[in-house]
């Protein structure tokens, strides 16, 4: 079993991270939060959870032991798999996600695509105690627009890349692309990662 794999980011974007070590380049799934704090970065420890099937044989990785056991923690809960997990993990901090689940509010993480009222509550109910005993950090302290659209020469690649992170985690073209426009229209010096965690909230 693959505990962690550290080597030099050779790609990244906001739902992967391809890491070459001794040559070879393990091409995980990330989660927003991931992407956050490798960004920028020229390497990166990842913390691997595999997922083997049949059919596949895929990759998760987090930048922190914490994050990974939060994933590990939802994966328990019937009706959780992994591209939801990461889901969840994309619109709230690991310290958002367990204040969410410790003061039992099932309207914001229903919020979240993919995730329906009784999923929800089964998260809350099996995963409040284990997620308090986690002690995460945190946890407990809770320019000019062109034509209309939200896009200007400065945030058009923030434009794309949302697009095409939200897009990979399943959301249709149409209304994430409207969405995002609307993000930016609002708040043009949006970073990706704000953008992509307002769209998460606002896409059903």
């Amino acid at each position: 079993m693959i505990d962690y794999i550290r080597g030099i980011i050779d790609e990244l974007s906001p739902t992967t991270a391809t890491i070459e070590c001794n040559g070879v380049g393990y091409f995980c799934n990330i989660s927003l939060n991931t992407y956050t704090t490798i960004q920028g970065k020229s390497e990166a420890r990842l913390y691997v959870y595999e997922s083997i099937r049949e059919d596949a044989w895929v990759l998760f990785g987090f930048a922190t032991k914490q994050e990974r056991a939060l994933f590990l923690l939802l994966l328990s809960v019937s009706g959780v798999g992994g591209n939801t997990a990461r889901t969840i993990l994309s619109s709230y901090t690991p310290a958002e996600l367990c204040d969410l689940i410790i003061t039992e509010n099932e309207k914001m993480l229903k919020t979240v695509k993919g995730l329906g009222s009784k999923t929800a509550q089964r998260i809350i109910v099996e995963l409040k105690d284990k997620v308090a005993a986690l002690d995460i950090q945190g946890a407990g302290t809770t320019g000019q627009l062109s034509n209309d659209t939200g896009i200007t020469t400065s945030n058009k690649q923030v434009h794309d890349e949302a697009i095409e992170a939200l897009k990979m985690l399943g959301f249709p073209p149409a209304p994430v692309t409207k969405t995002v426009r609307a993000i930016l229209k609002e708040k043009p010096t949006s970073t990706v990662e704000s953008v992509i965690k307002t769209a998460l909230k606002m896409l059903k």
